[in-house]
């Protein structure tokens, strides 16, 4: 039976599953909310759960700065264990014994890796080679060279000690590869690890408060779908972390038909959330070299 596909516009904070790829559970999501356009911001891991926003209708325009955003995690990793995607989905590759590890240990690793460190990506990851994903030629038995790329790490804590685990939480910039990280920690501990469960709580300003899971959709879909709309979050919700201007009626007229205008008071330099009358949200904008604010990425009004 074909989907009569509607516009949905607006942020879904969804609860990945473990064991489900990003773009499974986003068609998933689309379909029970019959939308014509949607996209994640940024893939977790199969194995990994929790937050992964995902961007339907208008709010696409919105998903880069998402991807952008600084992320928070928890991680367990099993130490002793090197795997062939470094984490539990891929098979052992090498093993090496264990030390005896107290909590000062490891609080001592994990503060060798804060701030901003270089890290090679995994083989196992999406970035291309030659226009192949490395996880492609992964799977070919291939490896190539990957130059190392500079990332920030903000916190790193310990949460438990147990056993041949450890339980971290860790808040990190873009382009940080966890598995990555966790299997440079187990190196500096002297031993191997792997990533043995993950879950995301934290994409830009957005965390674990107000997620829902596909279960809770399908419930929503077979009970009510009206409430599937209540479940998203307003566009500029993720675009908090920069300054707001207001327009006027007329302003915001022009605006809307490409031209900048003049904000009295707007910053000189960065983007901004561009308002018109009654707080609706117009998109992003920034200085141009008149003074003026220039229409950037603009949201279809309703």
């Amino acid at each position: 039976m074909k989907i009569e596909r509607r516009d949905v516009d607006g942020i879904l904070l969804l609860d990945k599953p473990s064991g489900l790829t990003s773009n499974r559970a986003l068609q998933v999501a689309k379909r029970l909310f019959a939308a014509r356009k949607a996209g994640h911001t940024g893939s977790l891991d199969p194995l990994a759960t929790g937050l992964l926003p995902l961007c339907f209708g208008e709010a696409t325009k919105v998903s880069s700065f998402l991807l952008d955003a600084d992320k928070g995690y928890r991680v367990q990793c099993r130490l002793g264990t090197a795997t062939a995607t470094g984490d539990s989905d891929g098979e052992v590759v090498e093993t090496a014994p264990v030390p005896a590890l107290t909590a000062a240990d490891v609080e001592s690793a994990l503060a060798g890796f804060v701030g901003r460190i270089n890290q090679t990506p995994p083989m196992y990851s999406a970035l291309k080679h030659e226009g192949k994903r490395l996880y492609e030629l992964a799977r070919e038995g291939k490896s190539v060279e990957r130059k190392p790329r500079e990332i920030e790490i903000y916190a790193l804590r310990l949460i438990e000690l147990s056993g041949d685990t450890i339980e971290y939480d860790v808040r990190c910039s873009k382009g940080t590869y966890v598995r990555t990280l966790s299997e440079d920690i187990a190196r500096a501990l002297g031993t191997l690890g792997h990533v043995s469960a993950l879950r995301r709580y934290k994409v830009g300003a957005f965390e674990e408060a107000g997620m829902v899971t596909l279960d809770e959709l399908e419930q929503d879909a077979d009970a009510e779908p009206d409430r599937l709309d209540a479940r998203l979050t307003p566009i500029d919700a993720a675009l908090t972390h920069w300054p707001a201007v207001e327009l006027n009626g007329d302003s915001a007229y022009y605006l809307r038909r490409g031209q900048a205008v003049f904000v009295a008071g707007a910053p000189e330099t960065g983007w901004l959330r561009i308002y018109g009358p009654n707080r609706s949200f117009l998109g992003l904008g920034a200085m141009d070299s008149s003074g003026k604010v220039a229409p950037k990425r603009l949201i279809r009004a309703k």
